[in-house]
């Protein structure tokens, strides 16, 4: 393997081989045979891309991921195991600027298909907007947090707007229909199928949460910025756009603010990061707590075995929290 295109910044060949060494018993859960089935082979970045490529591809295709369960995607370092693997796939699916170094290694790939969920919707800042004074707050955090999905201010978690997922998911069925066109029209099939179930969920949500209490919502981090806007919500994010920063002591005196004001009646935290700081404001603002899954994995502690069945689980704590009618 060409050792410059290993991932670690500084491409250096001490660290491919330390990489290599630390990494041997993440890769056996996080990536399976590629380039040696009689199936179209398809690589993904992490669940949401895999579910598309499942759900599309069905049994004419081998999917992995490069994000095992319970890993939280934003600090995926891929190692150089992987990085070889990406070479013998036929297609890889992913999303741009939501974790630094599957970014690098896609552009270093030689992989024919490569398809970028970012580039089959349209993404927008969160924030200001849509999440109130989450921008402000992400601004402190921007430099230093090495987070690169951040970069240009755009926010990446499109796949909880299913409007914006259905739109990414016939762009990927397009790209499977080219990449492998003896199995063209199931693919186009499949996505009709996976498009419907995604129409049928949006009209869920949007029925479910057009009569509520309150339309503002507290989380751990700004991941609902898309689920906001499309159905009339307000997200206040504890942290910005980077799950793992921690909030100023004025952005919490304003959330204590915020929730008196706006009805508010529950901090959500999510499944992969410690729930340690959601706990503590609701309890000094009296308010419950509950989970707000981003769906970025599925573990034995979501609530759902699929992408679909966790954001009904997220409907029905969004309308139990903003009193629903």
């Amino acid at each position: 393997m060409n050792v410059r295109r290993r991932l670690i910044p500084t491409a250096a060949v001490t660290a491919l081989g330390l990489a290599a060494l630390t990494a041997c018993s993440a890769d056996a859960a996080n990536t399976g045979d590629i380039g040696n089935t009689d199936r179209f082979d398809v690589v993904t970045s992490f669940y949401p891309m895999q579910f598309l490529a499942e759900q599309i591809g069905g049994g004419h295709v081998n999917v992995t991921t490069l994000t095992q369960p319970g890993q939280e995607p934003h600090d995926l370092e891929i190692s150089a195991r992987q990085t070889a693997q990406l070479q013998e796939a036929d297609a890889i699916v992913y999303l741009k600027n939501l974790q630094p170094t599957v970014d690098e290694a896609v552009a270093q790939s030689e992989v024919a298909t490569k398809v970028d969920a970012a580039g089959l919707t349209s993404l927008r800042e969160h924030g200001t907007e849509a999440g109130g004074h989450a921008d402000e707050h992400a601004e402190e955090h921007s430099e230093d947090d090495g987070h690169g999905h951040e970069e240009g201010g755009l926010d990446p978690h499109v796949w909880l707007d299913p409007v914006k997922y259905a739109e990414i998911a016939e762009g990927v069925g397009k790209a499977f229909e080219k990449a492998d066109p003896d199995h063209a029209a199931d693919y186009r099939k499949n996505t009709a199928a996976l498009v419907k179930k995604l129409g049928a969920l949006d009209t869920e949500f949007a029925d479910g949460l057009r009569n509520t209490d309150s339309k503002v919502f507290i989380t751990t981090h700004s991941a609902f910025g898309y689920l906001a806007e499309r159905y009339g919500l307000t997200e206040e994010a504890i942290s910005g756009l980077d799950p793992q920063s921690e909030p100023s002591a004025a952005r919490v005196k304003e959330l204590d603010g915020i929730a008196e004001a706006d009805k508010v009646t529950t901090v959500f935290y999510e499944t992969l990061v410690s729930d340690k700081t959601a706990k503590t404001i609701a309890r000094d603002a009296n308010l419950r707590t509950d989970v707000l899954d981003p769906i970025e994995g599925i573990t034995d502690k979501s609530r759902g075995d699929d992408y679909i069945q966790v954001m009904q689980a997220n409907l029905k704590a969004l309308q139990t929290a903003l009193g629903a009618k």
